[in-house]
């Protein structure tokens, strides 16, 4: 009796070890994985160089802010806000390519985005009317690059680990080139410290990120703008987008000692470069003007479009 005792004991604790190793080979079933914790992708940038003013690349040390807003669950674009976007005003600095400040990523595998990009890079307190000025001396090369405003948007971009999302500026400003023409009873080249100025605009406007439209500061003094040269003959020079309705100073040139005044009424169009010019004779009276045809900025670089 006590051996069959023995063996039953024996039996049940192999049985229970038998169980216990079916158990074990049991598959474990992992952790659902939380959605901010699952691999996120970042958002590569790129932006086109054709639209710098200065040269044919951006320069080392360039910023720019860049804005991301989600479209809507119906595939329906957001609304741009001062804040609250999917990324907000998010610093870009230009090396050999463009580097945030900090990483950013899509919001997920499906939801397409806007996305907004100005230049040069601010502190935008209002994305439907962030102040800007142009300068007024733009005789150096650093005030004139600093009186350029660019901005661009791309809509309904898909999320990709391997490409970049590729932004277009546009200018937002107006370009003005001077090109100083002899005229009959001019004599002698024109000396090497001739000075233009364009007269009676005023410097200071609002943009619209939303859109890239420029706003006139309706309050705004006017301004004598100076250009900049680019050899005797040419002067270039970024006014704020605006119409001269009667006619008032506008271009100025101070040569050999002389000035020549031109009066005059003129419509600055966003985006556009104008050409003006001017046929210079030795009476101060006798200026002659003659308008270019208006380029877009942009365009095709063999019509002299804003590089």
């Amino acid at each position: 009796m006590k051996n069959l005792t023995v063996i039953c004991k024996w039996a049940a604790v192999a049985a229970m070890a038998v169980a216990a190793v079916a158990c074990s080979k049991k598959p474990v079933e992992k952790p659902e994985v939380p959605v901010d914790e699952q691999v996120r992708i970042p958002i590569n940038i790129s932006m086109g160089v054709w639209t710098k003013v200065t040269d044919v690349a951006y320069e080392k040390g360039d910023q720019t802010g860049i804005y991301v807003v989600n479209n809507t669950e119906s595939g329906e674009s957001g609304t741009l806000v001062s804040s609250g976007n999917h990324v907000d005003n998010m610093r870009f600095t230009y090396a050999e390519y463009w580097t945030p400040d900090t990483e950013i990523y899509w919001a997920d595998k499906t939801t397409k985005a806007d996305f907004y990009c100005y230049f040069p890079y601010g502190t935008p307190t209002d994305v439907t009317a962030h102040p800007f000025s142009v300068q007024a001396d733009q005789s150096a090369l650093e005030s004139y690059k600093a009186s350029e405003f660019l901005w661009g948007k791309v809509s309904g971009v898909e999320q990709t680990a391997t490409e970049t999302v590729e932004l277009q500026f546009r200018h937002c400003m107006s370009k003005m080139v001077i090109q100083l023409v002899k005229g009959p009873s001019y004599e002698g080249e024109f000396p090497e410290d001739a000075e233009v100025y364009i007269h009676s605009t005023v410097p200071t406007a609002t943009i619209d990120f939303t859109t890239g439209s420029v706003t006139k500061n309706m309050f705004g003094e006017m301004a004598t703008i100076r250009a900049r040269k680019v050899d005797n003959d040419t002067y270039e020079a970024i006014i704020v987008p605006q119409k001269l309705e009667t006619r008032r100073p506008f271009v100025e040139i101070i040569t050999g000692g002389v000035s020549y005044l031109l009066e005059d009424t003129f419509q600055f169009k966003s985006g556009m470069q104008h050409t003006l010019s001017l046929t210079i004779n030795s009476n101060p009276d006798q200026i002659e003007i003659e308008i270019g045809i208006e380029i877009e900025i942009g365009g095709d670089i063999e019509d002299g479009d804003w590089n």
